[in-house]
């Protein structure tokens, strides 16, 4: 009876072709580039901007006649401030060169930092209708710190505090006479902006 033949060791895989390994390289270095870019985009400069116009609408509405125009003034200064930041995140970006990954990392900071946003304007406009606009510094000032604890996932440490800074700032809205509500938006809008813009500026090139 014929012993069975000896059984060949398994061959080894097949290397890859070379056009395989490089789109494996070239689709590691667009994770890591949208990665990278994820993490820098935010614009220190850019959110010392948005403090500005934060800490130039919180003193008009100090001085403000009537709720109304207290609300109109905020209103205004809010796409401002966000345009100031959006203006600064794009200009960071070119100057460093990461401005093709801009768009994936836009996408990701966007989808954490917008529901609250919208949540608010929605907010806004009901509490408003029932005359409730005693509320609305706390609500500010509490979903805005979300969005940005939330966006801070994809971004530096100093973005995720910042937006724990809010929270402390909109907690304190919550427990404070409505009476301080201005000076508040004003400490966490003006205030909390400017300080963690600067700090970011400073340690994260812009």
């Amino acid at each position: 009876m014929r012993s069975p033949a000896p059984r060949r060791p398994t061959e080894p895989d097949a290397p890859l072709p070379l056009h395989g390994r490089a789109l494996d390289n070239l689709a590691f270095i667009r994770s890591t580039m949208e990665r990278a870019a994820a993490v820098t985009a935010v614009s220190g400069w850019g959110i010392v901007g948005a403090g500005a116009v934060g800490t130039a609408a919180g003193l008009l509405a100090l001085q403000a006649p009537d709720d109304a125009t207290r609300l109109i003034t905020w209103l205004v200064a809010a796409p401002l401030a966000a345009s100031t930041s959006v203006v600064g995140i794009v200009w960071k970006a070119r100057r460093s060169g990461e401005l093709p990954a801009l768009a994936s990392a836009a996408r990701k900071l966007a989808s954490a930092f917008v529901p609250p946003l919208c949540a608010g304007a929605l907010l806004t406009l009901a509490l408003w209708r029932a005359g409730a606009t005693s509320v609305l510094p706390a609500l500010w000032l509490l979903l805005y710190g979300t969005g940005v604890v939330a966006a801070g996932a994809w971004s530096v440490r100093a973005v995720p505090l910042m937006g724990a800074a809010f929270l402390a700032v909109g907690t304190a809205a919550v427990l404070a006479p409505s009476a301080w509500g201005d000076g508040l938006l004003l400490a966490g809008f003006g205030g909390l902006h400017l300080g963690f813009g600067l700090w970011i500026a400073r340690q994260h090139g812009g």
